[in-house]
């Protein structure tokens, strides 16, 4: 072989040189070792953009079978005999390399020294080969041509498989992105579909800006690789101050930065955040990988957006749900202070009943204690000689009913003016027993109307600590009740008596007593009993309220026995002893 016939090639400049792969793997197919001598030495200057041949070589059909299987889709050229161990050996290897192996981008080149047994038609549209050759007509520059023909083709194809595989990608990866509702794992989903993108070996991290006035107001959302401790469970780390720099000249400059082993990707979100993307790579990109990076980035800033309003949207309604739950304590606050002001209102309406009931009740009995004595008086001075001093004790009997009633006014405008729950009791000493004989007294003349007897067991003293004017309200109830409810002509017994505990105030009657249905009624407010008043007197139902009340204030109780079959009951004030103690 001639000088001239072993050929050196100056590698490209430009994008080719740059997407070179280290060798070009070739494989020679023949049966002939001369053939794989001379192709190695026709061969062995060759480079195309900076690399050299890799020649490998099978010596028969099933060898290059073995060999292809095991390579894989990396090799670039294969010089193919036809005839081998086989009339048609070569051809049944191109169609297991297309069909089985699938390899659509390797270049097919087939040399023969027998054309007649292959004829180049047929085998052209038979077969998916690249190019036809006899071994006679395939001197050092066909090989040459042929051979960088094939690599061209082959570099092209592997191009257009690498960007149809990366829009495969971007396209498939488009819906899974925009179905992200966390930034952390839109991060890292990103960062994942851009190492499976460029198909190599990818460290990196991603970072976001959402205050374009601060150069230093970003956080890292994502990192993997060696970066990964970067952001653990969503809690970013500091930056190394290398990458630091790296980062924050990205968000000055606002383009794709592509470097040796270092890129950088800028994205700028229409809601006005920005994310730079920073990786390492084991090796320089090339103008695909560039270009399906910026495909891939353009379509980033929506996937982005999306989960920056889904964000603001949840926050949004956890602000709104907050505000709700605000709402609704305030609005229960509000029916609770409604609903206490409307137990307040209820409670000064009963006490409102209440205090009229009182009125109605308690002011009769002085009222009828001034007209008895008024129809007396009026007797008295009718007489001759006029009794001067039992129409003065009349008077008096008269002034000292209009002075109580004028005190239980007073009472009753005070408890209206506090809450029935809060009326407070005026301890001081109080004859007992005194307070008992002066109600009795004044209860006499009621009596003397019914010509009924009005009789006192009363000691001379016994005192206690207590409110006398309320204990006088609850004595005066008892006994005016007595008066009302006994027949003309009976006996009513008053008696005050210190037994074990209790300090004891009894009214004994012979009235109709009580009857079962009573037993339930009893000091019930507005509750009227089974009896009925001996003379037609009128009744409002609170008189035994009130006295229960009384002696409730006092830390006693009210009772009530009927002397059944015996005719008369006995209604009593229990008060405690310790109230002597307090005296």
């Amino acid at each position: 072989m001639a000088d001239d016939d072993i050929l050196f090639l100056l590698p490209d400049d430009g994008e080719a040189a740059q997407e070179a792969a280290t060798m070009w793997p070739v494989v020679v197919v023949d049966d002939d070792p001369a053939v794989h001598e001379g192709t190695r030495f026709a061969l062995s200057g060759y480079a195309l953009d900076g690399a050299r041949l890799e020649i490998l070589s099978a010596h028969s059909a099933a060898e290059a079978r073995d060999l292809l299987a095991a390579r894989g889709p990396t090799v670039a050229v294969i010089l193919l005999d036809v005839v081998m161990e086989t009339e048609d050996a070569g051809l049944r290897l191109v169609d297991f390399i297309r069909r089985d192996l699938k390899d659509e981008a390797v270049r097919i080149i087939l040399r023969t020294g027998q054309p007649g047994q292959a004829p180049e038609r047929r085998v052209i549209v038979d077969y998916d080969i690249n190019d036809y050759k006899a071994k006679t007509e395939l001197t050092a520059d066909k090989l040459f041509t042929s051979l960088t023909a094939a690599l061209r083709a082959y570099q092209q194809l592997k191009r257009l498989q690498e960007t149809r595989r990366g829009l495969e990608i971007i396209i498939d990866a488009a819906p899974m992105l925009l179905d992200y509702k966390s930034m952390q794992r839109l991060a890292e989903g990103v960062l994942t579909q851009v190492a499976s993108l460029l198909n190599v070996a990818c460290e990196g991290i991603l970072v976001l800006r959402e205050n374009a006035g601060r150069d230093d107001d970003f956080c890292v959302l994502a990192g993997s690789g060696c970066y990964h401790h970067l952001a653990v469970d969503g809690v970013p780390a500091p930056l190394d101050p290398e990458v630091q720099t790296i980062v924050a000249q990205a968000f000055a400059e606002r383009r794709h930065t592509f470097g040796d082993h270092w890129s950088t990707l800028y994205v700028h979100t229409a809601s006005g955040s920005e994310i730079v993307a920073l990786l390492k790579a084991d090796r320089q990109l090339s103008e695909t990988d560039r270009a399906l990076i910026a495909l891939f980035t353009s379509r980033l800033s929506i996937a982005f957006d999306n989960v920056i309003l889904y964000e603001q949207l949840q926050r949004a309604n956890v602000s709104l749900e907050q505000r709700v739950v605000e709402r609704t304590a305030e609005l229960m606050r509000a029916n609770r202070r409604l609903a206490m002001q409307r137990s307040d209102l209820r409670r000064a309406n009963q006490l409102k009943t209440e205090i009229l009931g009182t009125v109605a009740h308690d002011l009769k009995n002085p009222l009828a204690v001034i007209l008895g004595r008024a129809e007396m008086l009026g007797d008295l001075i009718g007489s001759l000689p006029q009794p001067v001093e039992a129409m003065r004790a009349q008077v008096g009997h008269i002034r000292d009913s209009a002075r109580r009633l004028t005190g239980m006014i007073e009472s009753l405008i005070a408890d209206a003016m506090n809450d029935a729950l809060d009326i407070t009791l005026r301890r001081e000493p109080v004859d007992f027993a005194g307070l008992a004989r002066e109600v009795t007294q004044a209860n006499a003349p009621l009596a003397e109307t019914k010509n009924q007897v009005l009789r006192a067991r009363l000691p001379d003293s016994l005192f206690i600590c207590g409110d006398g004017e309320r204990l006088r309200e609850a004595m005066d109830n008892l006994i005016s009740n007595a008066i009302k409810y006994s027949p003309v002509g009976a006996e009513i017994v008053v008696s005050v008596e210190r037994t074990g505990d209790e300090t004891l105030f009894a009214v004994r009657d012979f009235g109709p007593g009580l009857s079962p249905e009573d037993t339930g009624r009893l000091f019930g407010r507005f509750q009227r009993l089974s009896a009925k008043p001996t003379g037609g007197e009128g009744s409002t139902g609170l008189g035994l309220s009130i006295v229960k009340r009384i002696a409730e204030l006092h830390g006693g109780r009210a009772s009530a026995e009927s002397h059944a079959p015996e005719p008369g009951s006995t209604f009593a004030i229990h008060l405690p002893n310790i109230a002597v103690e307090l005296a």
